[in-house]
């Protein structure tokens, strides 16, 4: 059937004799709790064909042909978890039985998948009627963390495209959008106790173009930000869709544009602050938060309006790239550092982590940050036997319609492991070095390496491909990926909790540009996440992408071809900064 990512188990009957037709006459009947699903299917396939798809109750649905009905399944629920879906069809119709709602959704995108790629446009064209012929699916996903990482900071993608993002995502199954909003280049959410982070981090004087090493720069000014309402509305956007947003505020490092807005976060003993404006380069940068008080509590502020706007149980701190020589030269962190009884610098920006892990423990949040925050030691915050374990804030709210189940946002207290497990989880970028010492220490990993799915990386060799980045990872490459390490017992491969794929936005300017760095790497990236390594075949993902790509073009994805770009897809004469042989394993 050509699906992606690929299901668990499919049966179909040869010959295909007996289809299911929609129709005009198609109904579509929800059990109660599942209405949010069925208005996403009804809306999404009323645009594609045309139809209205009337609602009915399931009981109706279930005595009359020409129903697609959707009801759950708590023995699903139990033994494969809110993400699995079982469906089946017929000459009748199509019965979609799911462990959650997130199960439903998932079975109604495969539904879509089946109609063809028609069934992605926005509005009906000509075409063969819409058959699907007799067919069962059960599915369910390998991790509960099946993640993108979107750069809004260093490039400022509109709340529109965002959206937009968040669809593309919700067709390939993927559930966490990790957003990051701030870094020294922009920052992009509104803190209103502290205006100046957007009138004046927000955006800056002008841009590179490629590395460094071209000299090239675009003086147009460049900036954006999201409102409060904004974000909120992403939020409410990607939850309809089964996907939890997690956003980042980066620190101690790659905080410059927050410096600009308010110097007297920096190490004003060390550099001026005041003369630092947002930054307007690539790469790692000095300028770093000091580690005072006023410092905890002015970020102590922003978590609060975050926390308020984001009900995710994980929030990204950054924790990475931070270069401690201005807290080395500096009397007030050295200070610091003797007033903590800390051995190093290395321990002081432990120190401060754990801050931010307790401070969000105690509001029943969790903290996830890069693999530095392993970097003088992050301790394991075991909760005393027989203590509550704190949930996700959304799990403490009344459950909306539409809410996400499962996935990142699930609470976790079902797990026997979970009240000796670490508050805080891990990122793993540089490799598999840094999520193996978590997962073994028992901290929750992401498994995100740059080597194998930071898909700012070139696709391939030669001198076609625009702005090239980093190592070769082609369509192939990703694929293969496999995100749990081979050396981690059963125990600690437990702590893998999922996996993520990251764009950082330094070589993409717009929407454009992210379609083509992002696809077709993330429809494998995708099966990745979802199938076992067992079912994962290359030739057949290959061959199963032939509809996908018709179906990305449906949607309008500007993708990159698999003979390489077109035309107006390469930037020719602008320096990137390939790194030569293969990227080094782990």
């Amino acid at each position: 059937m050509d699906l992606i990512p690929a299901p668990q188990r499919v049966q179909t009957w040869e010959p295909h004799e007996w289809t299911f037709e929609l129709s005009a006459k198609t109904r579509i009947a929800a059990a109660h709790g599942a209405e949010g699903v069925a208005r996403w299917l009804r809306a999404e396939l009323s645009a594609a064909t045309g139809f209205t798809f009337d609602a009915c109750s399931l009981d109706e649905g279930r005595r009359t042909a020409h129903a697609v009905c959707l009801d759950f399944d708590p023995e699903l629920r139990a033994s494969s978890g809110r993400e699995a879906y079982r469906m089946s069809v017929d000459v009748y119709g199509a019965s979609i039985r799911g462990g959650g709602r997130p199960g439903l959704f998932y079975a109604a995108q495969t539904l879509r998948q089946l109609l063809g790629p028609r069934a992605f446009r926005k509005a009906p064209i000509d075409g063969p009627r819409w058959k699907i012929p007799d067919i069962l699916i059960e599915d369910a996903p390998r991790f509960g963390w099946r993640g993108v990482l979107l750069d809004v900071s260093r490039h400022f993608l509109p709340k529109a495209d965002v959206l937009r993002f968040l669809d593309l995502m919700a067709v390939h199954k993927l559930n966490v959008l990790h957003l990051h909003l701030t870094d020294d280049q922009g920052w992009r959410v509104e803190i209103k106790r502290y205006p100046r982070l957007t009138e004046v981090g927000a955006w800056r004087e002008r841009s590179m173009v490629g590395f460094r090493a071209g000299e090239r720069r675009d003086d147009r000014p460049h900036g954006g930000y999201y409102t409060q309402d904004d974000l909120r509305e992403i939020v409410s956007y990607a939850t309809k869709r089964h996907i939890t947003v997690v956003p980042e505020i980066d620190l101690p490092g790659h905080s410059q544009a927050a410096i600009a807005a308010y110097p007297e976060l920096g190490n004003a003993d060390v550099v001026d602050t005041a003369a630092l404006g947002v930054w307007t380069d690539w790469g790692i940068n000095p300028n770093v938060l000091n580690v005072s008080e006023g410092t905890l509590r002015f970020f102590e502020g922003v978590l609060e309006e975050l926390l308020e706007i984001f009900p995710s149980e994980f929030i990204h701190l950054g924790g990475d790239e931070c270069p401690k020589d201005q807290w080395r030269a500096s009397p007030a962190a050295q200070a610091r550092i003797k007033e903590l009884g800390l051995a190093d610098e290395d321990e002081l920006q432990s120190w401060f982590i754990r801050h931010f892990d307790r401070w969000l423990a105690a509001r029943g949040r969790r903290l996830i940050g890069w693999d530095e925050i392993l970097e003088g030691g992050l301790a394991i915050a075991a909760e005393p036997k027989g203590a509550p374990v704190a949930k996700a804030t959304s799990d403490k709210r009344p459950t909306k319609e539409g809410a996400p189940e499962g996935g990142a946002s699930a609470p976790d207290d079902e797990r026997p492991e979970a009240r000796r497990r670490s508050r805080a989880a891990v990122s793993s970028w540089r490799g598999y070095a840094g999520g193996v010492a978590a997962a073994r220490a028992g901290h929750d990993v992401v498994m995100c390496p740059e080597q194998h799915v930071y898909l700012d990386h070139r696709q391939a060799a030669g001198e076609d491909e625009p702005i090239p980045v980093g190592y070769v990872r082609s369509l192939e490459d990703v694929y293969r990926f496999e995100p749990v390490p081979a050396e981690l017992d059963e125990a600690a491969a437990r702590h893998v909790i999922g996996t993520q794929a990251n764009l950082w936005t330094e070589f993409m300017a717009d929407a454009r540009d992210i379609d083509y760095r992002a696809f077709p790497r993330l429809a494998a990236f995708a099966e990745v996440a979802w199938s076992a390594p067992a079912a994962r075949d290359f030739a057949d993902f290959e061959r199963r992408m032939t509809t996908h790509y018709a179906r990305l073009d449906a949607l309008g994805v500007e993708y990159r071809p698999p003979g390489g770009p077109h035309p107006w897809q390469r930037r020719p004469g602008v320096v990137g900064r390939p790194l030569d042989g293969p990227p080094p394993a782990g």
